[in-house]
């Protein structure tokens, strides 16, 4: 269909079949979607499963086995080698498991982190993920979104694109809606066309799809790149350095077991596979796959919770937050902006009804108004006509699409009686958009007589000195210094109840007058203020006090007026008596270091910028913190990227601050903030306990193996033994372990230290004591027996691999805890105790299974046995957890 700038609007809805007022039907939609796809750029091309299965045998101890199956099979011991083969086989199957179930969780996340797009289909707008927008789809984008597919623009009020993804130039492009006439114009000066990728900085506009998925403009640069590299989180990076250690010890234990064991006169062979189980055994090959599941699985259950983790390094950095600098508006309150009180010819009036309730009145005195009372109905309809937002209605509850306070002014205009058929009667002519800086909206409207006249909303201190006039009861009046005290007094008041307040303005505009924006916002007759207020969630104030015995400082960062702010902060228990409140002219004052220097004492932080919020981020980090910002919009994505843990909006959000962020809320929740960060300390916990685990039970294998040699014993284990234990009953415990609650006082430990190592908090200690103790009651189990029966070395190796594998699994249930196994209901965890039993049953079935007993060299147990079993695999656990170190 060649250059879609070159042609009007007619001529592209005659070519894509789609009326712009109306948008595509859904038959439509399916129809484009087989034909071109969904609108998603290709990626590096997923492995395929055979590939994926591979790769489980790559692994440097895994082809050792390999190579000692073949030597084996070589020696004529088939058993051997078989058994070998099915375990290394069983662990490749569950370690497949494990990486799809990872993929399939990070597929799920990008597809819930995609960014959303609002489309007009068949009359109703409607957001949906941008993958499904198809070619044709007529498409609404407002300042702060990125345009989900190339667009040819049919309205623009205003609207300029950043497009330096594409282009490399950083100065936004003002954008039209004629067609262009020149031919083979490049991506940047074709200034009626859209592209996938690009940012809305400014205004807004509406456009029609023309290209999707790899057609587009971004696509064909996607189709150049050859792939993108994975990301290493610390948390991996630590256990790659941990790996490194481990094979080095393995390394020399085996050595040093196969060197004690030739000498003492074994075979060769045996001892070289002896030596090769134990390498296995002291590097736990299931580590990499259980962390990969256990991230993942932790990422699900934030997603369960209202927060999609974006990056995987995000789910450690949590379990360090010190602070959070949390937006006020949305997050720590309803986000259901209320009209409830109007300052109004110098008198208040108090306005009935809550959040988008539309029936509600208007009262002066308690006396009951109409839309006769002076000025009443001409600020209420200035208030509904200077205004992006728009109401909608579903199954008879009303929502609001767009900004919250601009739809409590259209809540209230509704009170009154005023519907959106009076926006038929008036023409915009200009806009001149809502700016952070600025903070404040103009625009020209023209009536149906065609008169003229500015609309100016915003702060109240900030169009104070732009006001010259105000209107009365009895008409316009000079605004004189006692109008301004009286407006700075009523402001000052609503400020005391919390109310959020925007004044309103006008000015009369003859038909020759210049729309230049600097003379324009000036000499402003004043009308009134708005109070709104935005009550405090209800699950916030406890999940500030939940974060504040974590050790989590909160502080709140608002654009609000500094008394609002304040009594918000006041009525959620946030700052002590002592605490500071900063507005922002004040943070324009000072520098870097003065800030440094009385950041800790600041609990809130009122009329402050987007470009404020760095400024306060990297101040905070100056105090070693480890900070969590909040944002929504374009604004604010340098502080969020600047931060440790950026965390946009998921509702009000813009797709570029959800790319800067690591964490979404889905909900803008404040309550979200303190589950994902319950949730990130938990993850790393568990992460912990595994460790813990699996390293102590490896500890005991070991010892056993080295101390019967260095008695000149039998070896307690034979190979194939050490192996299941290894890689079959250790793996599903250590799973379960991932999937564990948090404990009691997870919320009451002050953050963890960046710089803490995996090893500390005593967890070095508490593996080596462990697995000390777990090494050596196997050895006394296998002695025993031994003693009595040296005739029969399978029997007493029996109960040494029943008494190993016991003493893990009862183990286990002490990683749970911190401090003792007594500390926690061992019930908690319905996976632990079906992974315990699987392994138990996997165990009994490999010592009474008699085609089994061969291939691991097992014998039938009596109750004396077991018995005997039970005590001595109860000992570590029992004496560490009455110890509680």
């Amino acid at each position: 269909m060649g250059k879609w700038y070159q042609k009007d609007v007619k001529q592209v809805e005659e070519l894509l079949q789609v009326k712009v007022n109306k948008g595509l039907s859904e038959r439509q939609v399916t129809e484009r979607r087989k034909r071109f796809g969904s609108n998603i750029l290709q990626t590096e091309k997923k492995q395929s499963k055979w590939l994926l299965f591979l790769r489980q045998f790559q692994d440097f101890m895994v082809l050792i086995l390999l190579a000692a199956t073949l030597i084996a099979g070589m020696l004529g011991e088939f058993i051997d080698a078989i058994a070998i083969m099915v375990i290394v086989l069983l662990n490749g199957c569950i370690g497949f498991y494990q990486e799809q179930k990872a993929e399939k969780s990070m597929d799920k996340l990008k597809n819930l982190a995609a960014p959303i797009a609002n489309i007009l289909r068949e009359g109703e707008w409607e957001k949906r993920p941008s993958q499904e927008v198809v070619i044709g789809d007529v498409i609404k984008i407002n300042r702060g979104d990125r345009i989900p597919a190339d667009i040819r623009i049919i309205k623009s009020d205003s609207l300029e694109i950043e497009e330096s993804a594409l282009t490399g130039e950083s100065i936004p492009v003002l954008k039209q809606i004629l067609p262009i006439v020149e031919d083979g114009l490049d991506a940047p000066d074709q200034v009626n066309m859209g592209f996938k990728g690009t940012m809305v900085t400014r205004g807004s506009g509406i456009g029609i799809v023309v290209h999707t998925g790899m057609e587009t403009m971004m696509g064909k640069i996607a189709s150049l790149m050859a792939g993108t590299k994975k990301l290493v989180t610390p948390l991996e990076r630590k256990l790659a350095e941990l790996g490194k250690i481990l094979i080095f010890v393995a390394l020399s234990l085996t050595i040093l077991v196969v060197g004690v064991g030739i000498y003492q006169g074994h075979p060769v062979y045996h001892m070289f596979l002896a030596g090769v189980s134990l390498a296995v055994a002291a590097i736990p090959e299931g580590l990499p796959a259980i962390v990969t599941v256990a991230l993942s699985l932790g990422v699900q259950r934030m997603i369960r919770r209202k927060a999609i983790v974006r990056q995987l390094s995000a789910v450690e950095t949590l379990g360090t937050t010190s602070i959070i600098c949390s937006d006020k508006t949305g997050t720590m309150t309803e986000n259901k902006m209320t009209v409830k009180e109007i300052y109004l010819n110098g008198r208040y009036i108090q306005v009935s009804g809550d959040g988008y309730d539309m029936n509600g009145n208007f009262y002066l005195e308690n006396k009951k108004l109409d839309e006769k009372h002076p000025n009443l109905k001409s600020m209420l309809l200035y208030g509904m006509l200077c205004n992006h937002a728009s109401l909608t209605v579903k199954k008879g509850k009303y929502s609001v699409e767009g900004d919250p306070t601009d739809g409590a002014l259209l809540v209230a205009a509704r009170k009154l009686g005023l519907s959106h058929n009076y926006d038929q009667k008036f023409q915009i002519i200009q806009e001149i958009p809502f700016d952070s800086n600025r903070k404040r909206m103009s625009i020209v409207i023209e009536d149906e007589n065609q008169m003229r006249f500015l609309i100016t909303k915003g702060a109240p201190d900030v169009l104070l000195p732009r006001f010259s006039n105000h209107y009365t009861e009895n008409g316009r009046r000079p605004f004189d210094l006692l109008e301004k005290n009286k407006l700075e007094d009523a402001v000052n008041q609503m400020a005391d109840k919390a109310y959020r307040t925007i004044a309103i303005g006008m000015k009369p505009l003859s038909r020759t007058e210049s729309l230049e924006t600097t003379i324009l916002e000036k000499d402003l007759t004043f009308i009134g203020v708005y109070g709104i207020i935005d009550p405090p969630r209800k699950e916030v104030k406890q999940a500030i006090q939940d974060c504040k015995e974590a050790g989590i400082k909160t502080v709140m960062i608002t654009g609000d007026h500094v008394k609002t702010a304040a009594a918000i902060a006041n009525d959620l228990n946030m700052m002590p008596e002592d605490g500071l409140v900063i507005e922002g002219r004040e943070l324009n004052g000072m520098s870097s270091s003065d800030l440094t220097d009385i950041i800790e004492d600041v609990y809130v932080f009122a009329r402050v910028t987007p470009e404020h919020k760095l400024k306060i981020v990297e101040a905070f980090q100056e105090k070693g913190h480890i900070v969590a910002m909040t944002g929504d919009g374009v604004n604010d994505a340098p502080a969020i990227k600047a931060s440790d843990i950026g965390i946009s909006m998921g509702i009000t959000g813009t797709d570029v601050t959800k790319e800067a962020s690591s964490l979404i809320l889905m909900d803008d929740n404040f309550a979200t903030i303190k589950n994902a960060i319950q949730e990130g300390r938990n993850i790393y916990e568990n992460i912990r306990k595994f460790i813990r685990y699996l390293l102590s039970s490896n500890v005991g294998e070991i010892l056993v193996m080295l101390f019967a040699m260095l008695m000149a014993m039998p070896l307690p284990l034979v190979p194939v033994q050490i192996l299941w234990v290894n890689l079959v009953t250790d793996g599903l415990p250590a799973m379960a372990l991932g999937l564990d609650q948090p404990e009691e006082d997870v919320m009451k430990r002050p953050p963890r230290s960046p710089r803490e190592r995996i090893f500390s908090r005593g967890l070095g200690f508490k593996i080596i004591s462990r697995g000390f103790l777990i090494g050596v009651v196997t050895l006394i189990g296998f002695m025993v027996v031994y003693q009595n029966n040296e005739s029969n070395l399978e029997y007493a190796r029996t109960v040494a691999f029943t008494t190993l594998v016991m003493a893990q699994l009862i183990h286990v249930f002490d990683c749970r805890s911190e401090n003792s196994i007594f500390d926690r209901n061992p019930f908690e965890n319905i996976y632990l105790i079906i992974a315990v039993l699987s392994s138990l049953l996997l165990m009994l079935i490999t010592i009474y299974w008699e085609p089994l007993q061969p291939i691991f060299q097992t014998t039938y147990l009596s109750l004396y046995d077991w018995l005997l079993i039970i005590g001595l695999s109860a000992i570590p656990t029992v004496v560490f957890g009455l110890s509680k170190k």
